[in-house]
């Protein structure tokens, strides 16, 4: 099956925070939601021990039902399935595609080949279940050299896919396929999650995410990690903790000072134009419209308060 030209998948909002829950943990989504994570992903792959996998697919397909009949403010709600290269995946990917799930996360992503199976699954589940077509959002994991290496085909691969990024754990999947040595300072990290983040910005994809940031007690450097991803371009990061959470939102939100700042300059430019002058000085700096619209974008998104808009 593929999309008909008039079924687009709907607009994707921005998530700053996306909160891993082991999948059987799904006790611990209130957690989530008190912390204010924009989204929980309830993980069925690396959480979960083998012989407890089907107990917890169970559970989460309960959580599932639960959040579409009683939705929950607005964190949005995703699964990480197991990767596609066997029945385990396909089986958990029609298992939870259902009202009230926001997504699918797709760990192990090799290449374009990966996201296309998982977006037709996606496409056939949701005609099974009576959804929109393209509904749901499909998440792939760049965690191979093959994947980091073709973020623009991947991010570009589907309508449905969003929030792709390039995730740098200490340890993991990403560390073990690339070989660099990581240090809280990110510095071995940073050319690729820059040049992940143009691939995926060039693709389209409008909202991309990085992480993790694994050490537990220490905020202060999950801060200084966080606002180098928000200088780079990211706009949300995912996370392990609880704890993390209002450290990432805080980080990937526009205080009132800045929203502020926002209004002053789109007024200055407005009265500029309307005095047929295409630049003028604003506290300090040469402005125009296209900074204008820059700031109109994030207006947009956000709220008085500097939240993220549902």
């Amino acid at each position: 099956m593929s999309y008909s030209p008039e079924a687009r998948p709907p607009d994707r909002p921005p998530l700053r925070s996306l909160l891993f829950v082991p999948a059987n943990r799904t006790e611990w989504l209130p957690k989530a939601r008190a912390a204010g994570a924009d989204a929980a992903i309830l993980d069925l792959e690396d959480a979960v021990p083998q012989e407890a996998k089907t107990g917890a697919r169970a559970g989460v397909v309960e959580a599932i039902e639960q959040a579409a009949a009683e939705p929950s403010g607005s964190t949005a709600l995703f699964v990480r399935i197991n990767p596609l290269d066997g029945w385990t995946g396909a089986e958990e990917l029609r298992a939870v595609a259902r009202p009230g799930l926001s997504g699918i996360v797709l760990p192990k992503v090799t290449g374009t080949e990966d996201v296309r199976l998982a977006d037709r699954l996606l496409t056939w589940c949701e005609d099974e279940q009576g959804l929109p077509q393209g509904q749901l959002t499909l998440v792939p994991l760049l965690e191979t050299a093959r994947a980091l290496r073709e973020a623009h085909d991947i991010a570009a691969a589907a309508p449905r896919v969003a929030y792709p990024g390039a995730l740098t754990a200490p340890g993991g999947d990403v560390e073990r396929a690339v070989g660099y040595r990581w240090t809280p300072e990110g510095a071995e990290t940073l050319a690729l999650r820059s040049r992940v983040l143009l691939d995926v910005r060039a693709a389209g994809s409008p909202h991309p995410v990085t992480g993790l940031w694994t050490r537990l007690a220490d905020l202060d450097g999950l801060r200084a990690f966080a606002e180098q991803n928000r200088s780079l371009g990211y706009e949300g990061m995912m996370a392990i903790h609880p704890s993390h959470v209002p450290v990432i939102n805080d980080v990937f939100s526009p205080g009132p000072e800045e929203l502020a700042r926002c209004a002053r300059l789109i007024a200055a430019v407005e009265q500029a134009q309307a005095r047929g002058q295409g630049a003028v000085s604003f506290e300090g700096q040469m402005v125009d419209e296209a900074m204008a619209a820059t700031a109109r974008l994030v207006l947009e998104r956000h709220s008085s308060d500097g939240t993220a808009t549902p």
